[in-house]
């Protein structure tokens, strides 16, 4: 089968396109035919060898993925060759088949549109966990989202719509800001030409914002931490600026709040159930009409690397997907 592969850490466009062996399934595994796979920053960060986990030399990147069950090993039982599914795994999905636990793939309906589903397990999923599982934010809250046009920031500001809050959302250009205000923002601050912690401050008559979502890191943390009010959360989702900040930790002292660090990947693998309950509302919502996942951009295996390198530069909004 075809497959991308990395075999040495460095630039994304060094990966390649390989004939590889069709992986083959064991106990409580499922192999899926790829019919799209979602493209997220992990996934070039993983490429470069930045990310938190290095896999060995040589492998497959991606993690999400929908398509069709090729082959159900022995012990699996809720899914079986045919089925259309939507699942991750910690590599190998920019492939023509992918290897995954079953505990990790959840049943689609037969009409399921599988490339706007294939996007929903990163970015959605690490939204939906941050929101609700781990900020346990409520309606008639106030979110902050850093960072807003990106993957896992625009599926914040439409999560946190849906989860009642009001959310403001922060970017770098009226066009992404645009894109913010569709997905449901009830504000929008330019923090390349608008000062952020006084745009908040007018924003929310002085109060500051019940939650801070951030996938950004670098310069922005420190003006965000100085935005919540008493008793709020900040999301430590990523560090997609490049530097990891340096908390002043008498700020969370003073103003009585928590920083909440959000790694989505080892929530799914500790507590699959958990994640698979939490999947199974996003498709909820995209069944009902609720959620939509912007994909701005559709490439084929062979041209994963542009893909790669385009979010690598940031100019993705919204969602890219493989479709091989």
């Amino acid at each position: 089968m075809k497959a991308i592969r990395c075999h040495a850490f460095g630039p994304v466009e060094g990966i390649s396109l390989d004939d590889i062996p069709v992986p083959v399934a064991g106990p409580n595994q499922v192999v899926v035919t790829v019919k799209a796979a979602g493209v997220n920053f992990p996934d070039a960060l993983t490429v470069e060898g930045k990310y938190q986990a290095k896999p060995g030399l040589p492998f497959t990147p991606g993690c999400e993925f929908a398509g069709i069950v090729s082959v159900s090993g022995p012990g699996v039982t809720h899914v079986k060759a045919g089925d259309p599914v939507i699942g991750y795994a910690p590599s190998g999905a920019f492939a023509e088949e992918v290897l995954a636990e079953a505990a990790s793939v959840v049943l689609l309906p037969a009409d399921a549109d599988l490339v706007l589903v294939s996007v929903l397990q990163v970015a959605y999923g690490t939204a939906l966990h941050a929101l609700r599982d781990r900020a346990r934010i409520v309606a008639g809250e106030t979110l902050l989202v850093l960072g807003a046009a990106g993957g896992v920031g625009l599926a914040a500001v439409r999560l946190g719509r849906l989860l009642g809050a009001t959310v403001i959302a922060a970017a770098s250009t009226e066009a992404k800001l645009e894109v913010c205000r569709a997905q449901g923002a009830a504000h929008t601050i330019n923090y390349d030409a608008e000062d952020l912690r006084e745009r908040v401050r007018a924003l929310t008559s002085g109060q500051g914002v019940d939650v801070v979502f951030d996938p950004v890191g670098g310069s922005y943390a420190a003006p965000a931490l100085r935005c919540l009010a008493w008793s709020g959360r900040y999301l430590v989702v990523g560090f997609a600026a490049g530097d990891i900040p340096r908390v002043p930790l008498n700020l969370p002292l003073l103003k009585g709040y928590s920083i909440l660090g959000v790694f989505w990947g080892e929530f799914a693998r500790r507590d699959p159930s958990a994640n698979a309950a939490n999947t199974r509302l996003l498709l909820s919502w995209v069944t009902a009409g609720e959620l939509k996942p912007p994909v701005s951009a559709r490439y084929p295996l062979a041209r994963t690397g542009d893909a790669l390198a385009a979010l690598t530069r940031r100019e993705v909004t919204g969602k890219v997907v493989i479709v091989p």
